[in-house]
């Protein structure tokens, strides 16, 4: 799912982005974490999953637009 999502063209990335698609990317992040075996990361992905949802989307949309990826802890 990691290397799908990072190989995505910015315009797709970006529509995932907006809000109530933006779980994609927190599960993203998940995985990212599990891959890389990081428990903080996999503990702060699922904190996100449950509490970071109204506001992480905007974050998501900004860092897409200017950096075309995710910043993450990994």
């Amino acid at each position: 799912m990691v290397k799908t999502f990072d190989k995505l063209p910015l315009w797709a990335k970006l529509i995932l982005s907006l809000p109530f698609l933006d779980i994609l990317w927190v599960i993203y992040r998940l995985c990212k974490s599990i891959d890389k075996n990081n428990m903080i990361g996999i503990v702060l992905a699922c904190v996100l999953l449950i509490l970071g949802i109204p506001f992480l989307w905007l974050v998501d949309l900004i860092t897409i637009a200017l950096y075309n990826k995710i910043i993450w802890l990994d």
